[in-house]
This record gives C-alpha cells, structure tokens and sequence, in this order.
C-alpha cells in the first residue's frame, strides 16, 4: 500500500459491553476515552437478545452521535463500538464500523484495531471465490473467512478464520447471546478486560475507557486468546498458542493516554523514564536555561527530561485544541501552516533563552522544522531538541499509518544532516535499548526486546511481511542505491 506518511496518526479504538441495560450508552462514553485514536468514523452495535442494531456516520464520536434518538434506538444489555482512523480502506461510510452481517442463521456485528499484511491475497482469493466485499477494508475479510466454514460451529469457524488472517489485530465481534474478542498472535494492539460493579464486563483497546465508565481493571487479553463473554460468565480460549508478545512500542511513545495501563505498565510513566532516560544518554548544552515539551504527548517526557536535568520545565509552546490535525492538509505549504495553527510559542517565556525542547518522535520532520522556526521567531537563542524514542527509519505493517520508507525522514538523512534541516542547535535521539529499559513490561518472559516490537526503528520485523514483502524489499533496494550515490 504506497499511500503517504501523513504524520504519526492514530490507529483505531475498540469497546464493548456484555450485560447492563446501558450497553450503549457505556460504549459511547467508553469510545469518548477512545477518540483520540480516530477521528474519522464512529459507530455502535447494540443487541437486545434477539437484534442487532446499528448506527455509524463518518466523523467524531460526538458529531455522529449529535442526535440523542440515535443513541436512543441502540437498545439491549451488550454493544460494541468502534472509532476510526483508516489504516486500510478510504474514508467512506461503507468503510465506518463496527460492520453488521445478517445472516440466516444468525447477525454478527465485527469492529477491529489493527492492520492484516496478507489481506490483499486473501482479498482476491476470496474473491476469486464468489465473496462480494461491501468495503474496501481489510477487517471485512475475517466474516467471508468464518462463512467459508459453514460446516463448523461459529466459535471453531472463527478460530480457523484467525490463524488465516495475519499482522496485527485486535477483534471484537457481537452476537445476539455473546461477546468475543481476539488479539493477534503478537498482541502488537492493546486490548484489556475490564468488569463493572454490576458483574457486566467491558473490553476496550485502552484502560483508560475503563476510568470514564468505573469500571476495574481485569486483566490484558494476551496474545493469541479468544475471549467470550455470554451469560454464563468469561471464558478464556485460545486459537493458537504460536506466539510471542510483541506489544508496539508506539503505544508508549506516541497512541495511547498517558493515564492507560498496558501489560503492567503505565504509560505517563513510561515517558517520564523514556525523557529520564534521554536527558542521561544525550544532555544539553550546561547554560541551557529550561526544557519545554511538544504538547501533548511528549509532556509527560519534557517532565521526565527536566527533573533528570535539573532543569525548570516550562509552558513554552501553546496548543490550540480546535484546529485540524496537520497531517490532514492536502500540499506542503497547508500543512506548514497547519502546525503554525495548531502551535504558539509563548515569547514571554522563551526570548532571550537557551532551550531544551522534548518531543516524542520525528516522522517527516515538517513539524520539528516548524516548532524549532516558532520557537526563533519568538526569540529563543538556541534551540536544542531531544527525541524520546529512537530515529523512525522502517515502516509499520501491523496498524499505523506509515506504510513506505520515502518520506521517513530518519530513513533518508543522517541525525546531523536532520538537525540541519530542521534548524536546531543540536538534535539527539533516545536508544533503542534505553526505550526498552524505559518501558519495563513486567510480563515480557524471555520475548525480544522486551516483549516490545521496534522494528520502526531497527528494521527487525517479528513476524513475515507477506504482501507487503516484496514492496519493502525493493524500497530497501531503492534506499541502499541512494545512500551510495549520496
């Protein structure tokens, strides 16, 4: 899929309920924690014993559901909710989940989080086979998959489906009498189980929709479990037992709240060590005067950086909450002053000043380049950044929107050559071993890198690329003969 790098941009959210008469409403609060994992398309299933139901609309979670009746129609005791950023597929309604199925033997509703790297080839085999695709997203594979194997009962024809399927994922499907729900072999996309004061349990990509409903926190769902939930209590299942953990590192760095918990491990506080860290491996210049962090994900690693240095912290660049995302912007040049939209440097705190500025990532380097020009024009000194995770130099095949290696800027230039382009004073970039200390998963056992993927950052894949294979091979190729001309 050569589609371009827009920036670090936002998976997808999951939630679901199984048993309270305000399933619906608990999704929709449960997927307002989730927004900022897509803000493209929402939608919510809900099932009375007998029906499922359905409402989605392209947009945000409020804007979808502005209307009160149509949260009012989603009547029963269990719903799943789904919020969108198209890693896969375009920005059409048809593309909105959670899907509905009617079948004759019964509905099922399905809404996913992640990314499948042989999709295109099961697609067409599919195809090939009679299936008609009522979208151009890849999560539509998993029910032809499970119809393919009518001579199953659901749960084996869906547990076949999943070791057919491959990359990253994180399924929740509805049924009339159940919820369930799957992670992927590698558990690359969170996905935890929480449990209301009335028994009802809840599943949702992120802890922190569980803090918005009061629910506890359960446990994670592991990788390569089939949870169902019905009437009778959990059930813990697996569909394979080929796995290693292999949780995206991005989801500490970069995609979720700073307040969820995933494997253990909390995630403000896994950027605090990540800034902690940075400021012992790469310290600024003695006579810098504060450490300023990139709202807002890196402010929980500005914070980190500061203490570790010794330094003031301070509100250097402001955020303007109400204007588009700058990755959305068609050209250059709207992109640009997208960001200068979106931030302010406070030139009452910076003029005159030496400073230290935190971000979490560097992904074409449109908005470093910017942040470094606004901090300048408002009368900074020098300007000396620090990246709290290692140069971003592979593409991400298992949910994230980076797809190709061309507009990577640490794919394309030396760290020196980077800081020159963006304008900085010096440029440095936390380890890859100090990222993995940093995080700490308590659980990781003896996986790689523990139990963390990296490969955005060393090019170390966990699993085959299989469709994407010979596409990043040959951009690999394409990179070697540019850094030798170069």
């Amino acid at each position: 899929m050569p589609y371009e790098i827009k920036g670090l941009n936002e998976e997808c959210g999951v939630f679901g309920v199984f048993g309270t008469p305000e399933a619906s409403r608990m999704t929709y609060f449960g997927l307002h924690s989730l927004q900022h994992r897509g803000q493209e398309g929402a939608g919510i299933v809900s099932c009375d014993g007998q029906h499922l139901l359905q409402f989605r609309n392209r947009g945000l979670l409020s804007e979808v559901f502005a209307n009160r009746r149509d949260l009012d129609h989603l009547v029963g005791t269990m719903a799943i909710g789904h919020v969108r950023y198209g890693t896969s597929g375009n920005n059409t309604l048809a593309n909105v989940q959670p899907f509905l199925f009617h079948f004759h033997d019964g509905d099922v509703a399905l809404a996913h989080n992640g990314n499948l790297t042989n999709a295109s080839s099961l697609k067409k085999q599919l195809e090939d086979e009679g299936a008609i695709f009522q979208s151009t997203s890849d999560t539509e594979i998993l029910i032809h998959l499970i119809r393919k194997n009518q001579q199953l009962n659901f749960i084996d024809a869906l547990k076949k489906s999943l070791n057919q399927v491959h990359g990253g994922f994180a399924f929740l499907l509805l049924r009339r009498d159940c919820l369930i729900a799957a992670l992927d072999p590698n558990g690359f996309r969170p996905l935890s189980i929480g449990q209301l004061d009335n028994g009802a349990y809840v599943v949702a990509s992120e802890t922190c929709a569980f803090d918005m409903i009061g629910a506890r926190f359960v446990r994670d769902i592991l990788p390569g479990e089939l949870i169902i939930i019905d009437h009778d209590g959990l059930h813990i299942d697996h569909y394979t037992d080929q796995t290693q953990l292999s949780i995206c590192s991005m989801e500490y760095i970069y995609f979720s709240r700073p307040d969820s918990i995933i494997h253990g491990v909390t995630v403000h506080n896994a950027r605090k060590k990540m800034g902690r860290l940075l400021a012992r491996q790469a310290p600024v210049p003695a006579d810098v005067d504060m450490v300023i962090g990139v709202p807002n994900s890196s402010l929980s690693a500005a914070s980190g950086y500061a203490e570790e240095s010794n330094l003031p912290y301070e509100m250097g660049l402001i955020k303007n909450q109400y204007i588009a995302r700058t990755f959305i912007q068609p050209t250059q040049e709207l992109r640009e002053r997208g960001v200068k939209m979106k931030l302010s440097a406070v030139r009452g705190v910076v003029e005159g000043k030496k400073v230290a500025i935190i971000d979490d990532s560097i992904v074409r380097g449109t908005t470093s380049k910017q942040i470094v020009r606004l901090l300048k024009e408002a009368g900074a000194k020098e300007v000396h950044m620090r990246i709290a995770s290692p140069p971003l130099r592979f593409p991400c095949f298992y949910g994230i929107d980076i797809s190709t290696r061309s507009e990577l800027m640490a794919a394309n230039y030396t760290v020196s050559e980077m800081c020159s382009i963006i304008g900085a004073d010096s440029l440095e970039f936390l380890s890859i071993p100090n990222l993995i200390k940093a995080i700490s998963v308590p659980d990781a056992g003896d996986n790689p890198n523990g139990g963390l993927c990296v490969a955005y950052f060393d090019g170390q894949y966990p699993t085959p690329l299989y469709d994407y294979e010979a596409g990043y091979l040959k951009s690999l190729q394409k990179q070697k003969a540019r850094e030798v001309v170069h």
